[in-house]
């Protein structure tokens, strides 16, 4: 192949900046990347990390200035504008998955993958009997053939994220852009996508991570930012990498918490079974959760971590047969009564919160266990108390819509943190996390548990949290092949 492929982007940035609601995001980025260059790109939460590949993908436009900032090349012809070229460009990211939950969007997973075909945000054009072939070779060279017909929000977070890399993937782009894709992805799904990027393709790539291990083996090139400057972009240095990266035995430094010697139960599931638009996703599960535990809730993608987590929290009932009892929560009283003792933090919920909110108003939520509801006066004490915990004092009046989705994180810690709760239920919620802010929240959540909170967090990857944990249940089709205290080998 010629050294310059002309049949894949060539994107130049020359000293572009970035304004947004009149703060400078990006500071002068000249960046570029030419075919068959693999990029990975880090730095801290806020460094502008998301922003820049949105740049990339025409998604956002530089500030004015007087030179044109944003070049593209393809096929030996120049492009000042992303308008004609952004169509050959795939972006896959967090916030593209969010979209589908904020609205509502469920058509089924091949119907997703399909709108890649005619590069549209929802399915506008019938599939064809060919692009259905075409599809399905994909969804089984990915392995998830068999989620094709699933409804797309009846999928778990991994899951989702795998089709939404089918969909970039299927329209056969010219240049991809990854912003923390490997997030909540279980140990196959992830193997499998690495050993995609490494793929001897000339096709270029850029995957923004926050995880050492989440470097693909095929990367040439690193880009890191430090508050929307570029503070180094050449050949992939390691060394360099670690200073932003955490490794995988990040989480395991803290000693293993003893449970609380009174132990009080919390919320206990007795031969549950759950059902989602009509299918059984938990079969027959027990399960006791006592104050001081740390349950360690792992399994594969789609195998109902997630579903177990809401269950527990009360968005998802229980069918004929089974019961849960909430600590409290007997006949007549609101199950609210028993949220606002409750810290959540998920995915969903990072999703439903209207973009215009403050974080002042979102930490405000957490006593009131609501959404976009304004909470009572004895809020806001709790509010000022967790915004200062977390460092997001000098956040408190910006939108949701101005921050990173690292920063958007650590709001919703504060909001847990603020209702004072007696049980946190995270679910995957270090996605995203920069290292230093990982410890940190990490180190609070051990105190948490230390003072009798119970926690129950789901991993896709369990030997991270293996010295945290007292407890643990793995999870296999709905099913518990594994429940009680933490097994001393893994």
């Amino acid at each position: 192949m010629p050294a310059h492929d002309t049949r894949f982007i060539e994107v130049s940035l020359e000293r572009a900046s970035l304004w947004r609601a009149g703060r400078r995001l990006l500071r002068e980025v000249s960046w570029r990347v030419r075919p068959g260059e693999r990029w990975v790109l880090t730095g801290a939460n806020g460094a502008g990390k998301t922003q820049l590949l949105k740049l990339l993908a025409g998604i956002v436009w530089p500030a004015p200035a007087r030179h044109i900032p944003l070049t593209y090349r393809l096929r030996g012809e120049t492009f000042r504008t992303p308008f004609g070229i952004k169509q050959q460009i795939a972006y896959v990211g967090a916030e593209r998955q969010d979209r589908y939950e904020r609205y509502g969007w469920n058509m089924s997973a091949e119907r997703i993958v399909g709108s890649g075909v005619y590069r549209s945000d929802v399915p506008l054009e019938r599939l064809t009997p060919a692009d259905r072939r075409r599809i399905h070779r994909l969804l089984r060279t990915l392995r998830v053939a068999h989620l094709g017909r699933r409804p797309f929000l009846t999928l778990s977070y991994g899951e989702r994220r795998v089709v939404l890399l089918a969909r970039a993937l299927i329209a056969q782009p010219r240049l991809l852009l990854l912003d923390e894709v490997l997030n909540g992805l279980d140990a196959d799904n992830r193997r499998r996508i690495l050993l995609w990027l490494k793929r001897p393709r000339r096709l270029p790539w850029v995957l923004a991570t926050h995880r050492l291990e989440d470097v693909p083996p095929g990367a040439s090139h690193a880009l890191l930012l430090e508050g929307g400057r570029i503070c180094h972009a050449g050949r992939l240095r390691r060394a360099s990498l670690a200073r932003w990266l955490h490794g995988p035995s990040a989480a395991v430094r803290s000693p293993r918490l003893a449970a609380a010697r009174r132990r009080r139960t919390l919320v206990r599931l007795h031969n549950a079974c759950v059902y989602l638009q009509q299918r059984r996703v938990l079969r027959g599960l027990s399960l006791a959760v006592h104050s001081g535990e740390w349950w360690l809730v792992h399994g594969h993608n789609g195998s109902g971590k997630t579903t177990l987590l809401r269950t527990l929290y009360g968005d998802h009932g229980v069918a004929a047969g089974g019961r849960i009892e909430r600590a409290g929560i007997a006949p007549g009283v609101p199950l609210e009564r028993f949220k606002k003792r409750v810290g959540l933090i998920a995915p969903h919920l990072q999703a439903e919160h209207p973009r215009q909110l403050t974080v002042n108003e979102v930490v405000r939520s957490g006593r009131h266990a609501s959404i976009g509801v304004d909470a009572p006066r004895c809020a806001s004490a709790a509010a000022r108390v967790a915004l200062r915990q977390f460092g997001l004092t000098r956040l408190q009046r910006r939108t949701l819509a101005e921050l990173s989705y690292g920063q958007l994180r650590r709001v919703l810690f504060a909001r847990a943190w603020a209702a004072r709760p007696q049980l946190l239920l995270l679910d995957e919620a270090f996605a995203g996390l920069d290292a230093p802010t990982r410890r940190t929240l990490l180190e609070r959540l051990r105190r948490l548990a230390a003072q009798g909170v119970a926690v129950v967090l789901t991993a896709p990857r369990p030997q991270e949290w293996a010295a945290c944990a007292t407890h643990e249940l793995e999870l296999a089709g709905g099913r518990a092949l594994y429940c009680g205290p933490l097994r001393s080998t893994r």
